[in-house]
Order: structure tokens, then C-alpha cells, then sequence
């Protein structure tokens, strides 16, 4: 099924790596216009035929920018997130700021942005990534990460609930563990952090995956992209996982 996206305008955010790049780029390939953004716009370079931006989600004024000059878009998919790594014993006051202004507002200020657009047009499709870690289950040393991720769940159901009569669907998705760039820092992070091999702090990710392996970016997006097509039209409010079995 080609063309699934065809004639329809999107936004991704954190596009440059892992989960929003392959969004960024199954959207291309089925027909939408892209604008695909990131904090380092060098991770852009290659993304094809996506318009690239340069975008820091932590700005209100950048964001306010970008959305002046896309226009009314169709697609709003907020991919752009932090782990933090620790309980709250060490979890400091910066941590949790900027761990609630990356994962949760830096999603308020997109859908603030893009939504009166949507509102205009009488349809539109927000997509938010959450995780698995969130209110659906706790996973060991993610406390800020895991209350980010289940504020994410609660705005995405209020969006949902406020605009469903209006032509606005949106949805979260909640991946288990990706194999990604990101998830490739956190584990050099820990093995330096406990003294462990690279490849052991790998195989402890692994195990911990009832299916025996990690997920991957193309497996997150398949979803996303059903989620942006009218084939979904009749699904929001949903916390959708893709975590091989990780919250059974």
C-alpha cells in the first residue's frame, strides 16, 4: 500500500535519529510533505526529500516560528525526548525540569502551535511517543522518565477528549525498548557507570525483552504511519504499545 500519506503535510520532530528519523522518513516514502526537524540540523542532512529545520522544542519562539512558516499541517508527531537514568534519590531539581520541559511541554508548545491550524481545516492527527515506562508500568531507575512519559499518556488523552468532535484525533504510542542512537549512549553511559562491558549492559536490555530481542525504529513508525492515515480515523486517545510483550 503506497501513497498512504499522499497530499497530506507533516511535522517530526527529533528527526534526525532513531524513532523520528525512520518516521520522518516512512512518511516521505509514502507520499506526505515532511517537514522534519531536530536540535543538531547535521542530522538532517541526508533525510531525502524532507524539508529540514533546525528546531530547539524547549523554545517557544522557535517553535511559534516554524509553525508560521509550515502552515496548517495535518500530521503533528512530537518524537523528541530525554532519558533520565536514576530514583529519585538521584534525581535533582534541574533533572526533573528539563526532563518535563523536553518530554512533556516541549509537546504542549507543538500542539499549541500546529493545532489551531488543524482546527481550521476540521481534521488533523497528533501523534506523541511515550513509553511503556509510564503509568502503564514502572521500569527500575527511570523516576523522572517514567512520570514524563505518563504526563505524556494524560495530555494526550485530554487533547483527544477536548477536540473529538472537532476533526482531531490524537494518539500516543508507547515503545519498549528500541535499538537506537540514544539507546546506544545510555548503554556506553552505564557500562562506564557500573564497569560492566558494553555488551553485557546490551544482553541485560535484551533479557529483560520477553521476545529475546530488542525493537526496532521502522517497527515504531509502521505504527505511526498508520496512525497519521486515514485508516485510523475511528482510533484516538489510545496509549498504543509496541514493546514485545515488555508490559504483559
Amino acid at each position: 500500500m503506497a501513497g498512504r500519506l499522499e497530499g497530506k503535510a507533516a511535522v517530526v520532530t527529533a528527526a534526525g535519529q532513531g524513532i523520528g528519523r525512520a518516521i520522518a522518513e516512512n512518511f516521505v516514502r509514502e507520499g506526505a510533505r515532511v517537514w522534519a526537524t531536530d536540535v543538531d540540523e547535521a542530522k538532517l542532512a541526508d533525510i531525502g526529500a524532507a524539508e529540514s529545520r533546525r528546531l530547539d522544542v524547549l523554545s517557544d519562539e522557535a517553535v511559534a516560528a516554524l509553525a508560521a512558516e509550515a502552515g496548517r499541517v495535518d500530521i503533528l508527531v512530537n518524537a523528541a525526548g530525554y532519558v533520565h537514568h536514576g530514583t529519585v534519590l538521584e534525581t535533582t531539581n534541574r533533572d526533573w525540569d528539563f526532563s518535563f520541559d523536553l518530554n512533556v511541554k516541549s509537546m504542549h508548545r507543538t500542539i499549541g502551535a500546529f493545532l489551531p491550524g488543524m482546527l481550521e481545516a476540521g481534521s488533523g492527527s497528533v501523534i506523541n511517543i511515550s513509553s511503556g515506562a509510564s503509568s502503564i508500568r514502572a521500569a527500575a531507575n527511570r523516576y523522572v522518565y517514567g512520570a514524563t512519559k505518563a504526563a505524556v499518556i494524560g495530555l494526550t488523552k485530554a487533547v483527544a477528549l477536548d477536540f473529538i468532535r472537532r476533526g482531531i484525533r490524537c494518539n500516543a504510542i508507547c515503545p519498549g525498548t528500541v535499538q537506537s542512537p540514544s539507546l546506544d549512549g545510555r548503554i556506553e553511559a552505564l557500562s562506564a557507570a557500573s564497569g560492566q562491558s558494553p555488551d553485557a549492559v546490551r544482553q541485560m536490555f535484551v533479557d529483560r525483552q520477553p521476545m529475546g530481542r530488542l525493537g526496532t525504529a521502522a517497527e515504531i513508525a509502521a505504527l505511526a504511519t498508520y496512525l497519521a492515515s486515514d485508516e485510523s480515523r475511528f482510533t484516538t486517545g489510545q496509549a498504543m504499545l509496541v514493546d514485545g510483550g515488555w508490559t504483559l
